[in-house]
């Protein structure tokens, strides 16, 4: 629970899988009593309907409308939860709002781009803050393990992944590698995590075991972006012969869990926090 003072009124900005339904339930576990949400199309899981008070569904780029659904409904605290499918990002349509913002930033990433978003939002009196409050149970910290136990040479593998994907996530360029007897197999940029897992276990040949690791970056703000896993991600390891996939411990959200752990012990994949 969040030690600020109580939120009456907690808005959602709600991008693709499950995050934003584990979030409207966990708001409402602590007690949070009005939901409101605002969806894509082809985007957000229309199930999230259910979980919260109100839900206003629009395109991508359509901001004016997205702060009005908001400030419409007294809504002064959201959070900003899923992911949007980076080729949406490039394909969007965008309002007069939303263009101007564009034709502003100097630079169009993630931190820039949600950083203007947040400016914006602000104006109309709405604060988007951290998730995280809402979500620590699910972060797990040092010391977790899921899968078989990693063997000496796997340990080292995974520090010299964490070590690399640090450094690329300090340079903007993405936050996850991959790594095989101390050969760099492939760096997350804007394909996104799973294809990064694919393309490096692909590169490690037809025996596997390829260890992939996933990071925050230094100055990583969680209110736009939280490092998130679940069981599409060890589908995806298993499928691609990765054997070792290691998380930054206490800054990345481990989705269904037992499916994960059911998964990592029947795939034989190892998932492992690193700090």
């Amino acid at each position: 629970m969040p030690a600020t003072a109580p939120i009456a009124c907690l808005g959602i900005i709600a991008g693709n899988r499950s995050l934003p339904l584990v979030l409207a339930r966990e708001a409402r576990r602590a007690g949070i009593p009005r939901l409101v949400a605002v969806g894509f199309h082809n985007e957000t899981d229309p199930a999230l309907a259910g979980l919260v008070d109100e839900i206003t569904w629009l395109r991508v780029g359509q901001l004016n409308k997205m702060i009005r659904a908001f400030k419409d409904r007294q809504v002064s605290r959201c959070v900003m939860v899923g992911q949007i499918a980076p080729k949406n990002l490039f394909d969007l349509r965008p309002d007069l709002r939303a263009l101007g913002l564009l034709l502003r930033l100097k630079e169009k990433n993630a931190h820039t781009l949600f950083g203007a978003i947040a400016d914006e939002l602000r104006k109309d009196g709405v604060e988007l803050v951290e998730a995280t409050p809402w979500l620590q149970p699910l972060m797990p910290g040092p010391g977790f393990e899921l899968g078989p136990k990693l063997s000496a040479d796997q340990q080292a593998a995974v520090q010299f992944g964490f070590r690399l994907a640090k450094e690329v996530s300090r340079l903007d360029i993405g936050q996850t590698v991959v790594v095989k007897e101390g050969t760099v197999l492939a760096v997350e940029g804007f394909e996104g995590t799973d294809a990064c897992l694919a393309r490096g276990g692909q590169l490690a040949g037809r025996k596997g075991g390829a260890v992939a690791v996933k990071v925050a970056k230094a100055s990583h703000d969680m209110r736009f972006d939280i490092p998130c896993i679940g069981p599409q991600t060890v589908t995806v390891c298993a499928e691609s012969g990765i054997s070792v996939l290691a998380l930054e411990a206490g800054k990345t959200l481990v989705l269904d869990l037992e499916e994960c752990r059911e998964l990592a012990r029947q795939r034989r994949c190892s998932i492992t926090s690193v700090n």
